[in-house]
């Protein structure tokens, strides 16, 4: 059996550091007259970092588990009793067609830039589109992570390049109270996927890539993905024991298997081929199902035009306006053919289940 790898590196901070940083969320001079009250929290904190109590509330996890008096983060049996309800919804064939709608831009009117993305004006012509076809639209507008006050979504910490049964669905990693890692989106996330019968992402290119928004939540779905659904199989995040149960045999249970999805990826220069072949191959390796080529996209609006006038160029790219609105109606009819089951693949072995 391989042992983890290690070095020894150790990111461990000091309590002066420690202090020091706490500190540094009241920099505002509103808070000098409280100091005594944030230095008595700082060290409530530093006992906490210095602990290690990364869920300090828990429970035994029940009957449903492989060990079922292992303490359970709270906060994790209620994301999975979220996921659990969507699911339940995504399997209801009476409703209307649920579509997850992502505006993958990061900037938003309310920060810096001053001025909405072109990203959320055609997630717009998206959702008036599904609206009028009498879907149910759920918009994730990922902006909310530039303009929202405790709005986060933490990176993926690579759990899965230890052992696949080491990444957990949903999600374990975070919460992480001693390092102060709190109020994870991922969390109000995951549901929101699990509900859809369809996905729609439109985004622009950032550097020939996502932006990091949209490249955040990606890297954290990969739960969705082979995620173990039992945390106590592996005693929490022991590494030694996950890589065990992957070379017993993984079953890598595609979580979000069957999910129509579209894409509209636009740019200004270059890369907005690049990154829609990017998310088309993405969802595909999650088994969700591609709504045909004319509902995943990629555009230039305002080719090598000024930033300064490309809101004026989508208002006369009246084709790039058509295009979307095509995407969204092609989404719906794939996602209609799969809950009808007109969309079925041969049972085949996966040789390369990794």
């Amino acid at each position: 059996m391989p042992e983890p790898r290690k070095l020894g590196v150790s990111a461990q901070i000091d309590k002066d550091t420690f202090r020091t940083r706490f500190r540094q969320r009241f920099y505002d001079p509103a808070f000098d007259g409280s100091k005594e009250q944030i230095d008595a929290l700082a060290d409530i904190a530093w006992e906490a970092y210095h602990e290690g109590r990364k869920a300090p509330r828990t429970r035994a996890a029940g009957p449903e588990f492989e060990n079922p008096e292992y303490q359970l983060s709270e906060q994790w049996l209620q994301a999975r009793d979220e996921i659990r309800k969507a699911q339940r919804l995504h399997e209801d064939t009476t409703g209307a067609a649920r579509i997850l709608l992502i505006n993958g831009a990061a900037r938003h009117e309310q920060t810096c830039p001053g001025e909405v993305s072109k990203s959320y004006r055609l997630c717009q012509l998206a959702e008036q589109t599904l609206v009028a076809e009498r879907a149910s639209v759920d918009l994730l507008d990922l902006s909310h992570l530039t303009a929202e006050y405790g709005r986060v979504i933490y990176p993926c910490k690579a759990c899965v390049a230890t052992a696949m049964p080491l990444c957990h669905w949903p999600c374990s990693c975070y919460p992480n109270h001693s390092l102060g890692q709190i109020n994870d989106w991922m969390n109000e996330i995951y549901p929101r996927w699990v509900a859809a019968h369809g996905v729609m992402i439109i985004t622009p290119v950032y550097w020939y890539q996502a932006p990091s928004p949209l490249k955040l939540m990606i890297d954290r779905l990969v739960c969705a993905d082979g995620g173990n659904p039992d945390p106590t199989r592996t005693d929490g995040k022991n590494a030694k024991k996950a890589k065990a149960i992957e070379l017993e045999g993984w079953d890598y249970p595609r979580h979000l298997k069957g999910r129509a999805f579209s894409t509209v990826v636009h740019g200004d220069t270059v890369g907005a081929e690049t990154l829609r072949r990017n998310l088309h191959d993405w969802m595909c390796d999650m088994e969700l199902v591609p709504a045909g080529g004319d509902a995943n996209i990629d555009r230039y609006i305002g080719y090598y035009e000024p930033y300064a006038t490309s809101h004026e160029a989508l208002d006369k790219d009246q084709a790039i306006q058509q295009e979307v609105r095509n995407a969204a109606r092609l989404l719906l009819g794939t996602v209609a053919r799969v809950r009808a089951g007109g969309i079925s693949q041969p049972e085949v072995r996966d040789p390369r289940s990794k």
